[in-house]
């Protein structure tokens, strides 16, 4: 058991820390950026159409090799589940002291502000791919079943994994397979000369009629791209514009229902591992080693197939079409063991001990990618970087600037509790102004290492 898993700190207004989760917390909101940066300083459509727009060399495709067998959405996954373990932690203390009601006012109000956040990231601070109002909306779903006993957390939590295992895999793979087999064998007897069927011929039409979609989508989404392109590399307006226009047209295919059932079911498959002791470091060493044993196991070669597939650069059936989010929490779940298991011993409690201020501060971390990243690499203005860094100084960049970051982080909380960003929100979810910093500091739970 490691006991990184008590509380080493609170905030000015009560909100307990756990390091390790702290730990876990600082991981994920800096590997974010490596899934960020892509679409930040090139095309947003071109990371969903052709990941070949951002550059193909050699070394462009070792680092989006890495970064898609290891980090993509992993990170997402991972403040995923710290969301709901957060939602856990953070019900049950106000529970302590009001009823029901209270509680259900209080998380509410505290994620709408959440949400309102959001929007200002959206709209005011230009990034289209925001996860904060889509966490937000999702943690209200959550929160309804945050009473439920770890089995059935669980169970509903993995409701995208298999919906996509099932749907992907037969309607995606399967079916596609199948039918490739049968236009194949009618085409051949109609070369042979022989005449098809009306359900043959219906077959045959259905096929020509999905091979133009298909063309008349990537011509869509090539136009899309140089129209981004432009829009990015013009003027102010232009760039929000294109902004805008990428948030909206997200929006408008209904996708942010799939976003929000996803965080919501990894939420309920956090609060499930937090109550389980998982996520904290309450299992022991051997726990956390089979974890990992299994969790990589199973992860690290469906990611690696899925890598495989999409380089080839064809139109499917691809077997991640229904393997993604197994592979994803699977990752993310060996990602979670490999930390406990550092954290519990001395070389890597020192070597994870500066994640813990990163983890404290991570929204205002979040909200200091998008201001170095967009408004002063990429922006139409100041270094105008935007579309001239491929895959490998993309990802370079976002170590270079996760970096800085953490060792900003380090230095903040030195002097103070609370981070900007989080200071703002809880303020208002206080509705009172918190202080920055409370004097004497909480002191260190007995056994546990100086990590904070």
């Amino acid at each position: 058991m490691s006991d990184v898993a008590i509380t080493t700190a609170a905030e000015p207004d009560g909100a307990p820390r756990i390091a390790v989760l702290d730990i876990l917390r600082g991981v994920a909101i800096l590997g974010i950026l490596f899934m960020n940066i892509n679409d930040m300083g090139q095309s947003l459509y071109a990371s969903f159409d052709d990941i070949r727009h951002l550059g193909w060399s050699a070394s462009d495709q070792v680092a989006w090799w890495l970064r898609e067998v290891f980090a993509n959405g992993t990170a997402r996954c991972m403040l995923e589940m710290l969301f709901g373990a957060g939602m856990v932690i953070l019900t049950d203390r106000v529970a302590e002291r009001a009823g029901e009601r209270v509680v259900l006012r209080r998380y509410y109000v505290r994620n709408l502000i959440l949400f309102a956040f959001g929007l200002v990231h959206v709209f005011i601070l230009l990034w289209p791919g925001d996860i904060l109002h889509t966490y937000g909306l999702a943690a209200l779903v959550a929160f309804l079943f945050r009473r439920l006993r770890p089995r059935l957390l669980i169970i509903i939590g993995l409701t995208l994994a298999l919906f996509q295992l099932v749907g992907g895999g037969y309607f995606g793979y399967y079916q596609t397979l199948q039918t490739r087999a049968q236009v194949a064998a009618i085409e051949a007897k109609v070369a042979a000369g022989a005449k098809p069927t009306a359900d043959e011929r219906k077959l045959l039409k259905n096929k020509a009629e999905k091979t133009k979609k298909r063309a008349e989508t990537k011509a869509k989404s090539r136009s899309d791209i140089a129209a981004e392109d432009a829009a990015r590399t013009g003027t102010f307006a232009t760039w929000a514009a294109a902004q805008w226009h990428s948030f909206l047209d997200i929006e408008s295919q209904f996708l942010e229902v799939l976003f929000v059932w996803e965080a919501a079911s990894v939420m309920l498959l956090g609060a499930a591992l937090y109550k389980l002791g998982i996520l904290q470091g309450r299992r022991s060493r051997r726990f956390y080693v089979g974890m990992a044993v299994i969790a990589y196991g199973v992860g690290i070669p469906l990611r690696m197939i899925g890598a495989h597939e999409q380089m080839q650069f064809g139109n499917g059936p691809y077997t991640f079409w229904a393997s993604y989010e197994i592979a994803r929490q699977a990752m993310t779940l060996g990602h979670v063991a490999l930390i406990n298991l550092l954290v519990s011993t001395v070389f890597g409690a020192r070597l994870l001990r500066p994640f813990v201020a990163a983890g404290r501060t991570a929204l205002s971390i979040y909200i200091a990618q998008t201001l170095i990243c967009l408004w002063v690499l990429y922006p139409p203005f100041v270094l105008g970087l935007y579309g001239k860094m491929s895959w490998g100084p993309l990802m370079v960049t976002a170590l270079v600037i996760d970096a800085v970051l953490l060792v900003g982080a380090n230095l903040w909380v030195r002097q103070y509790d609370i981070a900007p960003v989080e200071w703002a929100w809880r303020s208002l979810v206080e509705q009172r102004v918190l202080p920055w910093r409370t004097r004497p500091r909480a002191p260190q739970a007995e056994g546990a290492p100086a990590l904070a």
